[in-house]
């Protein structure tokens, strides 16, 4: 019991005089402090004038200054809750859990040493060791080493001591070689998130980093080093737009990981398992990725952002196995997700143009009223970044728009951004598809919107779209629905319009007659 008893001495005598944390009970909901999370929870856009407002009743200098410390005050006990969050929810990184037991353990430890408390600091030391190897984490493995290799100095035991140095020696040279291993992935991450042109050049650059990663995966046969080459492999696949080998890889990895050679502590099989939903969108085979998307999709924490990520291609998914009504479904489950206006603004953006689209294909369905679609498609956001992404889809629809309005202004403006931005932005051999559909939308205009002769002329431009391969994601452009069907849907446009020009036509000759 002399450890439990120092322990308590510990901590009774250092004590804080305030409690650091919140109390949630019913008693407490008269403090101050849980009525501004409880404002804070009822509209999290209030402003700080009207949280003063309803906590003092009036925004005098006096109480906005009294507000700014209880704002100080409740966020530094909304962060000293962080070390209190359930993190048993299977639906998080499986990871997370386990690295945060070794912080954990790393911290009591640190201040326990720091009280001179040596022999609960060396037992818990060991322990979060082991839970450091057990998960991977060499980095915490080398903290914990190198404190325990302090501690047995101070405590005068040589034997220890030496044993537990050639153990940090090894692990920080495990950790050497997962550093490298990350600076090579980083790298060829960060050209991920730029331009176009940046994504193209990696392609060339991603063999040597490939190479790299696997002399380093070669020595280390660490699970740090293996993800950082599952990962660049995924990526030279997915750049090029080798999606069936995504497939393969995913479920091989996925196979690997039930089978118990990947550290279930750490491979994240929500991450294999998106990377297959999207690979089964990107090659053509929406029917079946749709069904995994709704399997997959119940392993996604609500609040997390990958929640959203998932999502995202849950919906193409849906319009592009022409399921309208699902998409509709799953877009309004992420509008209705409190945690929405988590998400950066070009996250928010895209939910935006699929809410458009999905509007312009059922707008008997859709709950965006008519007005507020056509002041949403004539003021849609500029998706620049090397005109990467969704520009494609942005530009198609509001020529849609303007065809289905039978705006001829509107269209011949459309038309001539559809050719400035192919002869600037499609001009790749893999960009293929999308100077198709530029060309099959330009035949309306050549023909005059007539629907026989658009069908008929398309013939030759349609046969070679639906042979053209999907582009990989160097080249970044997003079919938000396949340019087969929105090609039939422009004909029915046309087909719908000429219907009601005649009819207006007889109308009229009935008039005169």
């Amino acid at each position: 019991m002399e450890k439990l008893s120092n322990l308590a001495k510990i901590v009774t005598d250092r004590r804080l005089k305030e409690a650091p944390l919140f109390d949630f009970s019913a008693r407490a909901a008269k403090h101050k402090d849980y009525q501004l999370i409880q404002l804070l929870e009822a509209d999290p856009d209030s402003t700080q004038l009207q949280l003063t407002k309803g906590l003092y009743g009036k925004a005098s200098p006096a109480s906005l200054i009294t507000f700014r410390k209880l704002k100080s005050r409740v966020q530094q006990k909304l962060l000293n809750h962080l070390y209190f969050l359930d993190q048993a929810d299977p639906r998080h990184l499986v990871s997370r859990r386990y690295e945060l037991q070794c912080l954990s353990l790393y911290h009591q430890v640190t201040v326990l040493y720091g009280e001179g408390e040596y022999a609960l600091a060396e037992q818990l030391l060991r322990k979060c060791l082991r839970q450091a190897l057990d998960g991977e984490f060499t980095q915490y493995a080398v903290l914990a080493a190198r404190l325990l290799c302090t501690l047995y100095a101070d405590l005068r035991q040589p034997a220890r001591y030496k044993a537990m140095s050639t153990q940090l020696l090894k692990y920080q040279q495990l950790l050497l070689l997962e550093d490298e291993a990350g600076q090579i992935y980083g790298s060829s991450k960060l050209a991920l998130a730029h331009t176009v042109r940046t994504r193209r050049t990696l392609l060339n650059e991603i063999p040597a980093y490939q190479e790299k990663l696997q002399r380093l995966h070669d020595k280390a046969k660490s699970f740090t080093t293996f993800n950082y080459l599952y990962l660049i492999r995924l990526t030279q696949q997915e750049l090029t737009g080798n999606y069936a080998e995504i497939i393969r890889l995913t479920s091989a990895t996925a196979r690997q990981a039930a089978q118990g050679k990947l550290n279930r502590k750490r491979f994240d099989k929500r991450f294999n398992n998106y990377m297959n939903a999207y690979a089964h969108l990107r090659s053509k085979q929406a029917e079946k990725g749709l069904a995994l998307a709704e399997e997959y999709f119940k392993d996604f924490h609500p609040s997390s952002g990958n929640w959203f990520f998932f999502l995202e291609n849950y919906v193409l998914l849906a319009l592009h196995a022409g399921q309208y009504g699902k998409a509709l479904q799953l877009l309004e489950l992420a509008l209705k997700n409190p945690y929405f206006r988590k998400q950066r603004v070009a996250a928010r953006q895209r939910w935006d143009l699929f809410r458009a689209y999905i509007h312009f294909v059922q707008p008997e369905v859709s709950p965006l009223r008519l007005r507020h679609f056509n002041q949403f498609v004539q003021t849609l956001p500029d998706y620049s970044r090397d005109k990467q992404g969704y520009n494609v889809a942005i530009l198609i629809l509001q020529f849609l728009h303007y065809l289905r309005q039978q705006d001829v202004d509107g269209l011949l403006s459309r038309l001539e951004g559809l050719r400035k931005y192919e002869r600037r932005h499609l001009r790749d051999a893999a960009t293929l598809r999308s100077q198709l559909f530029f060309r099959l939308l330009v035949l309306t205009v050549k023909e005059h919107f007539n629907p026989q002769a658009c069908e008929k002329k398309a013939q030759p431009l349609l046969k070679r779209l639906r042979e053209a391969p999907q582009p990989g994601e160097a080249f970044a452009e997003i079919e938000i629905i396949p340019y087969e069907a929105l090609w039939q849907l422009a004909l029915d446009i046309l087909a719908a319009n000429a219907a009601r020009e005649q009819a207006r036509e007889v109308a009229a000759r009935q008039r005169v007659g």
